[in-house]
């Protein structure tokens, strides 16, 4: 066989792997306004940049009628390439090829470029698309799930990894995208469950959908478990390119700079109006933040889960931060046993990447009741405290109006070792709200009162007065300085500058005890 002929067989054999599971099976994805794996990875990569790696891999099992059963580069396609300009390794399971089932080599060939994405400290980006185990091949695909799982949890802090849900991902495979940092899901055409829908029917009796069981409305706003959504897999690919222009390839690295077209020194006449002089009253933290941020962007994360706390990403003077702030619009600001979870892990994910926390706090406690205490309130709210204490990334808070008792010191107080603590004029720092705490300390005045009600009005603002401000807390130094809010922008930015060269170091140990 000469030269010619072997180019020709080569060309032959790569041609039918790029087919996949063939015209048939392709046409039948696009009918489920699926693209094919392929065409995923062409639209997240730079144009011409990708690198397939592994294409003429092939399972080796025979039971089963597996013998005689062809799969085309082992139904994932992996490699990398370049995502704006930057090294990006990824996988994307097709299918059109035995359903996307993982086996042995296709569990391989995943367990390959997470291997080299943790070596060359670039970020990987998984989607996901898969019936599940290839239950033919039996331990050998179990074996395969735990080889990405080990890897899931080793690389995990060190580069970011990204799991995109765009098809089916059932049993063992929700393990994987569960450890990694961010989860992406797709309306309509994605679900992740442990059990499905006739499992559940045969074992307990439920009856369910798979879209209400596990779709990506149930896991952005119940359970928690995605991060993002999207109408569609392009849609949701965009939101991919643009998470990872907030990330650092590393945690070697610091994120990407972008040169700021917003001054730095904007002052902001609308957060000078912007807290109700009734306290009581709600506005939207939204737009504080988008007054503080280069031109009012805001890259937001878990959007639609836990919702009286916002997180997410921003620039400031064309470098990333991370912005934890309670909403005074839902549940008041308070902090409940979601919320909490919700702002932990986003801080852990920051503080691994180098990424500085801005905190905007305005809450007037942990949630009350029962469901609250009994859904371990006491657990949950501890991460928030856990996490702030453990980050050693820059940190910065704004107290904008009510930060009382054990959520003042939650929300990234100096108690915590945070670098800078300002608080505006209407910052109300206290044990307990005015009501309440006039309440118990004027207990006996109040009673003996002539006129009770008055007696009590006066107390409250003789309490509002003592100590519903920013300034007794900044008289014994818990807060840096007081600050007039049109200022908070580049106010934050200088400290964010003056903290560029932070060094701070923990007790040497594997690991702590996070409260999971």
């Amino acid at each position: 066989m000469g030269t010619v002929d072997k180019l020709t067989e080569l060309q032959y054999r790569r041609n039918k792997i790029e087919q996949g599971g063939g015209e048939a099976k392709i046409k039948k994805q696009h009918d489920s306004n699926k693209m094919t794996a392929r065409e995923r990875i062409n639209a997240l990569m730079d144009e011409g940049s990708f690198v397939e790696i592994d294409a003429f891999v092939s399972h080796r099992c025979t039971e089963f009628g597996m013998d005689a059963v062809e799969a085309p580069g082992e139904g994932v396609v992996t490699g990398y390439g370049t995502v704006d300009g930057r090294l990006v390794y990824v996988y994307s399971q097709d299918f059109t090829v035995i359903g996307g089932s993982l086996g042995e080599m296709h569990a391989k060939k995943i367990c390959k470029v997470m291997d080299m994405a943790a070596k060359m400290g670039a970020p990987i980006v998984g989607m996901n698309d898969s019936g599940g185990a290839r239950i033919q091949e039996g331990i050998d695909a179990l074996s395969g799930f735990g080889e990405i799982f080990y890897r899931n949890t080793i690389n995990s802090g060190v580069i970011p990894q990204i799991s995109v849900i765009m098809g089916p991902c059932a049993g063992g495979a929700v393990y994987s995208p569960a450890i990694t940092d961010f989860i992406f899901m797709v309306d309509k055409t994605s679900q992740m469950f442990i059990t499905g829908p006739q499992v559940i029917q045969s074992v307990t009796g439920e009856e369910v959908s798979a879209a209400e069981l596990g779709g990506s409305t149930v896991h952005a706003s119940k359970s928690g478990v995605c991060h993002f959504t999207a109408p569609t897999d392009a849609d949701c690919i965009e939101k991919i390119k643009q998470l990872l222009s907030y990330l650092p390839s590393n945690n070697l690295e610091q994120a990407p700079y972008v040169e700021p077209t917003d001054e730095i020194n904007r002052v902001s006449e609308k957060l000078t109006t912007i807290v109700p002089d009734d306290n009581n009253k709600a506005y939207d933290i939204k737009e504080v933040i988008a007054e503080i941020v280069d031109n009012g962007e805001f890259f937001e994360v878990h959007e639609q889960f836990a919702k009286n706390i916002v997180v997410g990403y921003a620039r400031m003077n064309g470098n990333t931060v991370g912005i934890v702030a309670n909403q005074p619009k839902v549940k008041a600001g308070s902090l409940d046993c979601d919320s909490s979870d919700k702002a932990a892990r986003f801080i852990r994910t920051c503080d691994s990447f180098n990424i500085p926390l801005v905190t905007l706090t305005d809450t007037p406690g942990y949630f009350p009741g029962v469901d609250q205490e009994h859904g371990g309130i006491i657990r949950h709210g501890a991460k928030l405290l856990y996490a702030y204490s453990e980050a050693t990334v820059p940190k910065i808070n704004v107290i904008i109006r009510k930060a009382y008792g054990g959520a003042y010191i939650a929300m990234s107080s100096k108690h915590l070792n945070t670098d800078v603590v300002m608080a505006w004029p209407t910052a109300e720092i206290a044990v307990m709200g005015p009501e309440g705490a006039a309440n118990i300390i004027f207990k006996k005045d109040i009673k003996e009162s002539d006129d009770p009600i008055a007696t009590r009005a006066d107390k409250i603002q003789e309490y509002k007065n003592k100590f519903a401000t920013p300034f007794v807390a900044a008289q014994r130094g818990y807060v840096d300085d007081v600050i007039e809010p049109d200022s908070t922008r580049p106010r934050i930015i200088a400290a964010l500058e003056m903290l560029q060269s932070k060094r701070d170091s923990r007790p040497a140990k594997k690991h702590g005890n996070l409260p999971v």
